[in-house]
């Protein structure tokens, strides 16, 4: 048992593939995916843990990938694994349940990283109509 601010890992993303990713949920933490296998997406909490080092945790800005004039934008401006506390979240497809088995369609994830948590995509309340993003963001 964690104590008030730790952290405890509850599995491992154990294959990480461009269609389809396995994550596995440690044994004494199974029994919490009971009734998941009815939710079509999830959302996965991850440590970014090839990131988790003090020269990228101290990261505060950064040129986002959807950028074309270089401009940095703080790191809570955007998605960048270089970050405070290197957490990544990710909306995934559920496409099975065997055992203590997640299989998931669209992880950004590599293989060997820590799952934080695991919680169901509820579309009203995870999806937020007319959500606004920065001009810089648009296709």
């Amino acid at each position: 048992m964690c104590g008030k601010g730790e952290l405890e890992f509850i599995g491992t993303v154990e294959v990480a593939g461009e269609e389809e990713a396995e994550v596995r949920i440690f044994p004494k933490f199974c029994d919490a995916l009971k009734d998941i296998d009815g939710f079509s997406h999830l959302i996965i909490l991850y440590w970014i843990h090839l990131r988790d080092n003090e020269k990228e945790r101290s990261v505060l800005q950064v040129v986002p990938r959807a950028r074309t004039d270089n401009v940095k934008v703080g790191v809570f401006a955007c998605r960048s694994p270089s970050r405070p506390n290197p957490i990544g979240l990710c909306v995934v497809e559920l496409m099975k349940v065997e055992g203590c088995v997640l299989t998931v369609k669209g992880l950004d994830a590599f293989e060997g990283s820590p799952i934080i948590d695991v919680k169901p995509y509820i579309q009203r309340r995870d999806a937020v109509p007319n959500a606004c993003t920065p001009e810089w963001l648009s296709p």
